[in-house]
């Protein structure tokens, strides 16, 4: 029925791979192991009074890609065992809500019955701070054949934050005044949520899981084929916590933001507060879960920029300062049930509902000049002030089903459906008025937008291992409607009537169609570790122009992607590791609609409905080295793009330019990343993360009319010191650096933000405060601001960003009963994305 299923859902002239994908399944499931199965088995104990700990969770993992295999709990005498464990390396995780968790790490299983892991004692968890320094066997970060894994709750500054506080802690990855978060300098993120796919907008995805309920996150630089092939710069995978325990677990978290110590000359003073309550009941076979959550995050603001065209030999330069300033807030409520009727069988259902607003403000004064280049003579000059409001509202309803069978030939079979619709919207009043006089208007425009969102994916995944070797095999269908209707009106000065601008005015339907299938093998030899994988995906994306005409185009496209790599451990315990991955990233459907928008009086940006997919080849080499309360790695990585995506400007009129979204050439990158951990006394860990790369992107614009040969040397890191001043009480330093950095027409200036925070816990951990001072800057005038130019030939642009600096927060938590248990929340998997 898979096979079937398969067929009737792919063109029949791309079947025959999908054919050959899914029988190996079916082969696979036929054979049947003669090796003997071994056990795993020990005792857990407290380790300050020696009592045997019941029902303390005990998971088995595996060494290859970190997935967990089996799972059990301690009886009364403290006593585990893990059975029917075939040949390999693992390692085990224990854990518990009370004490911090342990590894016992390089599990090798060769033909043995039985496995004697010994006692294991636990340090029960005064607070989350101390598993730095009490458990030397749990290194900040580990690896595996596609990527590494870091510990989240040893990074100090991101407690009581987000999984992107915890983000910006490692080494690949930068994040810059805007917001934008990049992997070794490329965008395009793919964020998997318990190895499930989420397409949402990342950075507010990231911004909703809390940093206190994530047990690691996997960075995966070089994604096998079992992941979607969307994302060109690589994988982020977020685990969140989990335990075995029953009971009911209430987490209440409250954050309070202090005034702002500068002064921006902004309309409005920025608030900035929030909260949320997680309940989740567990007992036995089932696990519901509730939350709400509400979050007020503004930020002040200034820009300072300056635009210089040039059209029939005359110079126009407007430069222009003022507010860019944000109102952001969300509020959504989620609701999840697990129910597990036996060891073989598991469901989830998951609703969300939430609202999404953020409104930007910028005020900016413009200083007009214009300037006749054949006798340098000032034709004219004059002043304008610009008032503009770009809102953004999306509301978003969404369900998701999923059921997973183990059958006991250790294979799995795993079914997942999800259904989305976005109420997407948003408008922009743009504002020209004379100069004191405001009184009198120059220009006044409204731009109001809906465009509704309709998303649906299903994927069916099968998996089966024998000996060291672990086979998956799946297949994917996803589709995505978008119906969008962009009004540009225009007042009539001096009346309350408006005329609709047809240039500006535009109706665009997207829909999306892709379906996927792939093969993946996971395997080990001795001081070897491998996986080998092969994807296919065909998709269809049209685009359909007005409501009452046909005109439009279509991109149909069929490509495979292959993975692989190996880990090999040298007899000194120092590893070498090697990948190779091939990654599509698509278009959002805004930077495919080619009716501009006007985004302010400087500005309208503009898609390009035959913008091309970008293909991105990856490849890597690596040395790994563990020690003692600490450890080491350092990669080299090749990286080429096809049809790389860039956002340029080009010239619209004397004082407008476009920004316009379009394939520029090829783009290619050769780096260095490193990374280190290090207890060197109990009291102190310093951990440093670092990334140099060499950036090139070569080719034209503009149908060949504009060259493009920039490149330049581009490196950032990341470093965290972490001070244990007593068992209840810690202090963080931290700083983020990235250099300046070359564009297809220019050039970001460098990113500097450092931050400290201080926690205090109280009643054994379960409540914690903590005073966090954010974009630190006190005066230097370096911190959180960043300058991005732009030039041609017959233009100029520099704008200098300026964001809020010295901003304090204050987070109170407190844990009723504390709760690790996964939480699998529904997340928005299409609209966010074009939030």
């Amino acid at each position: 029925m898979l096979q079937c299923s398969t067929y009737n859902l792919i063109k029949k002239s791309r079947s025959k791979l999908c054919m050959a994908v899914l029988l190996g399944a079916v082969c696979m499931n036929c054979i049947v192991s003669a090796n003997a199965q071994s056990s795993l088995y020990g005792i857990i104990k407290d380790e300050k009074t020696t009592v045997p700990l019941e029902k303390i969770s005990v998971e088995l993992h595996s060494a290859i890609d970190s997935s967990q295999l089996t799972a059990t709990a301690t009886n009364s005498s403290g006593f585990f065992v893990l059975n029917e464990i075939d040949e390999g390396n693992y390692y085990i995780l224990v854990k518990s809500v009370t004490y911090n968790t342990e590894i016992i790490s390089d599990l090798n299983i060769n033909n043995k019955s039985s496995v004697d892991v010994g006692i294991v004692m636990l340090r029960e968890a005064i607070h989350a701070l101390t598993t730095i320094i009490m458990s030397v066997k749990q290194n900040l970060f580990t690896h595996t054949t596609d990527g590494q894994v870091y510990k989240a709750d040893q990074f100090l500054n991101a407690k009581g934050g987000t999984a992107l506080d915890v983000l910006k802690n490692l080494p690949s990855i930068s994040v810059d005044n805007l917001g934008e978060i990049s992997l070794r300098g490329s965008d395009g993120i793919q964020v998997l949520v318990n190895s499930k796919q989420v397409q949402g907008d990342i950075n507010v995805i990231l911004n909703e899981i809390a940093a206190d309920n994530i047990e690691s996150i996997e960075l995966i630089t070089a994604p096998s084929a079992k992941f979607d092939a969307n994302g060109k710069a690589g994988v982020i995978n977020i685990i969140t916590k989990q335990t075995n325990a029953d009971g009911l677990f209430l987490t209440i978290n409250g954050q309070q933001g202090l005034p702002s110590f500068h002064d921006y000359n902004n309309h409005v003073n920025p608030r900035r507060y929030g909260g949320d309550i997680l309940v989740t009941y567990n007992k036995s076979k089932s696990n519901l879960t509730a939350a709400v959550n509400y979050l007020r995050n503004d930020a002040a603001g200034h820009r300072e920029g300056n635009v210089n065209t040039t059209l029939n030999n005359v110079l126009t330069s407007f430069p222009s300062n003022g507010e860019r300033s944000f109102k952001r807030y969300t509020y959504s409520a989620r609701t999840a049930i697990s129910y597990s009727p036996d060891k073989d069988d598991a469901f989830d259902v998951g609703l969300y509902a939430g609202k999404k607003i953020q409104a930007r403000t910028a005020n900016l004064l413009y200083n007009v000049t214009k300037t006749d280049l054949s006798d340098n003579s000032v034709i004219q000059q004059f002043t304008y002030f610009n008032s503009n409001l770009q809102t953004k509202q999306d509301n978003i309803y969404l369900g998701n089903f999923d059921y997973r069978h183990s059958f006991q030939n250790k294979s799995s079979i795993t079914t997942s459906f999800l259904y989305e619709f976005d109420d997407l919207s948003a408008n922009t009043k743009n504002l020209n008025q004379y100069y004191p006089e405001t009184g009198d208007s120059l220009e006044y425009t409204y731009n109001p937008s809906s465009n509704p969102l309709r998303g649906l994916k299903a994927s069916i995944n099968y998996n089966y291992s024998i000996n060291k070797i672990k086979f998956e095999s799946g297949y994917e269908f996803t589709h995505n409607s978008q119906d969008g209707s962009f009004l540009y009106l225009t007042n009539i000065l001096h009346s309350n009537e408006y005329v609709i601008d047809p240039a500006f005015t535009s109706d665009v339907l997207t829909n999306t169609q892709i379906h996927a299938a792939y093969t993946q093998l996971n395997g080990q030899a001795k001081s070897f570790q491998y996986a080998a994988g092969l994807r296919y995906e065909y998709s269809r994306r049209k685009l359909v122009f007005g409501k009452d005409t046909l005109a439009g185009n279509t991109l149909n496209l069929s490509n495979l992607f292959p993975s692989a790599s190996i880990l090999y451990t040298l007899k000194n315990k120092w590893k070498l590791k090697t990948d190779y991955s091939r990654r599509i990233q698509r278009a959002p459907n805004f930077q495919l609609n080619p009716f501009p928008e006007r985004e302010h009086s400087e500005t309208l940006e503009q898609g390009d409905p035959n913008l091309l997919p970008e293909f991105t080849s990856i490849a890597e080499f690596g040395i790994i080295k563990d020690f003692k309360g600490g450890s080491f790695f350092s990669t080299i990585y090749y990286r080429q793009t096809k049809n790389p995506v860039q956002r340029v400007n080009r010239v619209y009129n004397d004082s407008i330019l476009y920004r316009i979204y379009t394939n520029a050439g090829k783009f290619k990158q050769w780096g260095l990343e490193t990374g280190i951990n290090a207890t060197p006394v109990k009291w102190l860990q310093v951990y440093a993360g670092g990334n140099i790369y060499d950036y090139s992107i070569s080719g034209s614009l503009f149908n060949d009319s504009v060259p493009v040969n920039n490149a330049q040397w581009v490196y950032s890191f990341n470093s965290n010191i972490g001070f244990i001043i007593s068992p209840t009480l810690s202090f963080q330093l931290s700083a983020n650096y990235i250099s300046k950095q070359a564009t297809a027409q220019g050039e970001n200036s460098a990113f500097f933000l450092p931050s400290s925070s201080i926690k205090k816990t109280f009643l054994h951990g379960r409540l914690t405060a903590m005073l966090q001072w954010l974009n630190m800057d006190v005066g230097l005038h370096k911190s959180n601001r960043q300058r991005i130019t732009t030039y041609e030939n017959d233009f100029y642009t520099t704008t200098n960003y300026i964001v809020e600096t010295d901003v304090v927060l204050l987070n109170i938590g407190f844990n009723l009963k504390q709760n690790d248990k996964k939480i699998k929340l529904p997340s928005s998997e299409f609209g966010d994305k074009e939030f």
